[in-house]
């Protein structure tokens, strides 16, 4: 396996395990590079301005992989599947991360800070970096996702 180019980024509330998994990634032998798209400090900001760009590196294939933390994660996700090449995955436990990816082909998982106990963000991420997507019947809806509207 290449190794990864992973984007990441939070807002206030998901700060700290952003600040936790960047060291933690780059500790790990599949990783080329992991870019901190910020915010830089626990002091309130608004999450889009940080997860649109984690998005659009990850849309535009500067990144393989992007993940994304704030408090509940809907915030983040929310505005990362506003992206049209862009699957972005709630996952709170393992199994969710393991899913994402082999099933759905999920290209972003958004963490929720405040329901999760770092233990499990660390957890998510490694299942979410190292499980293949199936493809099979999967590709095939994964295929239908984009709008074309």
């Amino acid at each position: 396996m290449d190794k990864l180019k992973i984007a990441i980024g939070s807002d206030h509330a998901g700060f700290d395990y952003k600040q936790l998994l960047i060291p933690y990634l780059q500790g790990k032998e599949i990783i080329a590079e992991v870019k901190d798209f910020g915010t830089h400090s626990p002091d309130s900001v608004d999450y889009p301005d940080f997860a649109h760009p984690v998005a659009s590196a990850v849309e535009n294939g500067e990144f393989d992989l992007g993940i994304l933390i704030c408090g509940s994660a809907n915030g983040v996700a929310i505005t990362a599947n506003k992206h049209q090449g862009i699957r972005a995955a709630i996952c709170w436990e393992k199994e969710l991360a393991v899913l994402a990816k082999s099933h759905n082909n999920a290209n972003i998982v958004c963490i929720p800070e405040r329901f999760i106990p770092q233990e499990t963000a660390m957890e998510i991420v490694d299942a979410f970096l190292t499980t293949p997507f199936e493809g099979g019947r999967h590709a095939n809806r994964v295929g239908k996702i984009a709008c074309s509207c």
